[in-house]
């Protein structure tokens, strides 16, 4: 067995050779761990999230009954992360590369919860998931989140809830209502039409929080005396 010294010359060079090509192999590989984007590849999606409604009616009154609040139900045009659009009234589309943080029923059922708290009008609001004893359980279905481009100019933000107030522990309907709102966008960018969005949301919850209370009050009286 020959020892290391024992290489003959071009050996040795071979050797080296093999080595360097090693190496160079090596931080290139390196080098395109740190690339962030390759050449061809699509930019990564935006993220949109929405905001609850934090002002009311200085008049509304506090109740003193809970409430749970179910996942509201949609189509799965609307079930989904991607932010829908319109261009005619039997087509949706969706923005490219543009999502909400969450599915829409997922947010506009965290959105309302959150209202709710933000009114400090209610004894406790929260999720079916929570298992909380309730006496009302608001069901609602998300019916219109969608841009609209049906007419010249920039688009508008329709939202469209319809909700169900069921007295417990019959689970009994015992009202029901529908918010629809619909803002123009400032103008025809992603930004803006999230804003608008905001603000066509933040007047249906505005409505549906002053309504589920002052609703669910006349019957939580009835009841009681």
């Amino acid at each position: 067995m020959k020892r290391r010294d024992d290489v003959s010359p071009p050996a040795r060079i071979e050797r080296r050779r093999l080595l360097q090509a090693a190496g160079g192999l090596a931080m290139l590989g390196a080098l395109g761990g740190c690339t962030q984007l390759v050449p061809g590849q699509r930019p990564p999606p935006q993220f949109f999230r929405l905001s609850p409604k934090s002002t009311f009616d200085p008049e509304l009154a506090p109740v003193e009954w809970q409430l749970i609040l179910e996942p509201p139900i949609a189509n799965a045009a609307l079930d989904t992360v991607r932010i829908a659009l319109m261009r005619q009234p039997m087509e949706v589309e969706y923005y490219a590369r543009a999502n909400w943080t969450d599915q829409a029923p997922q947010m506009v059922q965290t959105l309302m919860i959150e209202s709710f708290e933000n009114s400090r009008r209610i004894v406790s609001v929260g999720r079916e998931s929570l298992g909380l004893r309730a006496d009302f359980v608001l069901k609602s279905e998300l019916r219109e989140f969608q841009a609209e481009y049906f007419e010249a100019g920039p688009p508008s933000a329709h939202v469209g809830l319809n909700v169900k107030l069921v007295r417990m522990p019959r689970r009994e309907i015992v009202a029901s209502e529908s918010f629809d709102v619909t803002w123009q966008s400032e103008s025809d960018t992603l930004p803006a039409v999230v804003r608008a969005f905001d603000e066509a949301l933040g007047d249906a919850l505005r409505d549906l929080v002053h309504w589920t209370l002052t609703t669910g009050q006349t019957f939580y009286a009835m009841a009681e005396s």
